[in-house]
């Protein structure tokens, strides 16, 4: 089978890395790819956002199975272009992929389909949106409607910061996505990510994770697009599981089938929990990034025969087998990240790191000059690895980390902190 996955980041590089496990897998090409993904299989430069140049690429080189990545080009419509000239595909249409693309959309679809979230407004004026703030009070969560890579999101503690943060956003700080914002209620608890395959028809859990989302050492700073994760999610108890597939996993794959935009892909669900109970934060259409690198590190090659199965509407047949093992991920990023950071520094010692089936480096942002391998973006690299126990799986990533010589990057230490200190 020739295999095409849309993408660059280290989600790509990792599921890149589970999909050539697979011996179903005869070719495989990224695009566009990065150094990392460069040392497995091809890369191509290509517009992954643009759905005609994917299509013919796709027909050129004999493509049977395309896996998209990130959002963007799932909302630009990729998907749909593909399944127009007969090219199977692993990701929702556009009119699914706005449980991403529109957080407002998503509260609609909640609200149709009886999902417990939290209570919102949603806000073209920013002036009417200030107003919203001030009656409801702190602590209060501010976000972009549209798509904004992850950083549209500002949990505001006092009233002045979110009413900065609208400012900012109806300003253009986050570009289309902050023409409309929507506001919410704060929710209390812990949180979890959860991971479903859906065909339409049937939906089949593939994984728990959390991550660390503020950029700073015990869950302070700004909020990034993931400094690390680990799987499973000891929070996501089987009853949970249950509560979270019956009162919103389902009913909203019901929803979208009813309004004629039926879901085919991965569902990502962030969740809130407490006492038990959980409650949508948001819905993503693709992998996080960095929950793909656990998930893939635990899955190996089965993670590809599931998408295949998803996109050929057969998961009602598949199983996932699951070891008894745990798996993390540390985000070695870009001084300065996730705000103003250089590119183009050059990082050694990654030739020395271990590539098995429990210890991998997965790339971000990295790029190769003069036969090295240089930083291009934001989050860098991915030391990621698996073990019996959490505590295991924690020394690998964290031994790995220290081994790479990058003197312009930074990572936080205490990954998995909460779960380790609940034992």
């Amino acid at each position: 089978m020739n295999i095409l996955i849309l993408g660059s980041g280290g989600r790509e590089h990792a599921l890149a890395w589970a999909v050539m496990q697979n011996p179903k897998c005869d070719r495989l090409i990224v695009a566009p790819g990065n150094a990392g993904i460069a040392q497995i299989s091809e890369c191509a430069a290509l517009d992954i956002e643009d759905g005609g140049a994917v299509a013919v690429f796709a027909a050129e080189n004999a493509i049977d199975f395309v896996i998209v990545g990130p959002e963007a080009p799932l909302a630009a419509g990729v998907a749909d272009r593909l399944r127009d000239a007969g090219v199977l595909v692993f990701g929702p249409s556009a009119a699914a992929a706005n449980l991403e693309a529109s957080k407002s959309f998503t509260k609609e679809i909640c609200a149709a389909a009886g999902a417990p979230t939290a209570a919102y407004g949603h806000f073209t004026d920013a002036e009417a949106a200030k107003a919203y703030v001030r009656a409801q009070g702190a602590p209060i969560v501010v976000k972009a409607d549209g798509l904004a890579a992850g950083k549209g999101v500002i949990v505001a503690m006092d009233e002045a910061t979110a009413l900065a943060a609208i400012d900012d956003m109806f300003d253009g700080a986050f570009g289309g996505a902050g023409a409309e914002v929507v506001i919410e209620e704060f929710m209390q608890g812990e949180e979890a990510s959860f991971f479903v395959l859906c065909d339409a028809q049937d939906v089949l859990p593939i994984g728990t994770a959390q991550d660390h989302k503020q950029v700073g050492e015990g869950d302070i700073g700004p909020n990034t697009g993931g400094m690390g994760a680990y799987s499973p999610a000891p929070v996501m108890t089987d009853e949970v599981t249950q509560k979270v597939l019956e009162q919103i996993v389902r009913p909203t794959m019901a929803e979208m089938s009813r309004r004629g935009m039926p879901f085919q892909g991965v569902l990502f669900v962030g969740l809130m929990i407490r006492d038990g109970q959980p409650r949508l934060i948001e819905y993503n259409v693709r992998f996080g990034d960095p929950e793909c690198q656990v998930l893939m590190m635990r899955l190996g090659a089965q993670a590809m025969d599931l998408m295949h199965a998803a996109a050929e509407g057969r998961l009602s047949g598949m199983r996932v087998n699951w070891g008894d093992d745990h798996a993390m991920s540390v985000v070695i990023a870009a001084d300065g990240y996730p705000g103003v950071y250089e590119k183009g520094s050059v990082i050694s010692g990654l030739e020395a790191l271990p590539e098995t089936s429990s210890k991998m480096c997965f790339h971000a942002g990295t790029g190769e000059r003069d036969g090295q391998v240089v930083a291009t973006g934001g989050r860098v690299l991915n030391a990621t690895a698996r073990g019996a126990t959490l505590a295991e799986a924690r020394a690998g990533a964290y031994a790995m980390a220290e081994e790479i010589d990058w003197p312009g990057g930074f990572y936080r230490s205490d990954i998995g902190w909460r779960a380790l200190e609940q034992g």
